[in-house]
């Protein structure tokens, strides 16, 4: 005895299948790069405002980010080069990883001295209301 699905049991399963394919379309639009708004350092070298970069545009950032990492080199040499040798020996680089460190250690201090007061000036905001209730 063969046992066959009913017609109507064809239908459903057709629209499932399609409903099931349509979000991988949609999926590989979305991802599409046209769609992806440009950052806040892509939109200073968007000189035409297309929302996209040309190449003369992409080749025009990439010069002023190799300029800016030079100048930082020059600047970390100019600083930490004690020997004036032209490159950072061991002894120079324990010294800038240090003084970074120390930076990063403040910097952190500063975010959490910042954060307990505003969580102050919140749990204050809280008294005040509970106290007028």
């Amino acid at each position: 005895m063969k046992f066959m699905l009913p017609r109507c049991f064809f239908v459903p399963a057709i629209v499932l299948a399609l409903l099931a394919a349509t979000p991988l379309v949609r999926a590989d639009d979305a991802t599409a790069p046209k769609d992806k708004p440009l950052s806040k350092a892509q939109e200073k070298f968007d000189t035409d405002k297309d929302g996209k970069l040309s190449d003369a545009e992409k080749a025009e950032m990439k010069e002023e980010s190799r300029e800016k990492r030079e100048e930082k080199k020059k600047a970390l040499l100019a600083k930490y080069d004690v020997n004036h040798n032209g490159k950072l020996d061991p002894e120079e680089k324990e010294k800038m990883q240090a003084d970074i460190e120390a930076e990063k250690a403040a910097r952190k201090a500063e975010k959490e001295k910042h954060q307990a007061e505003l969580d102050a000036k919140k749990a204050e905001k809280q008294a005040a209301k509970d106290a007028t209730k």
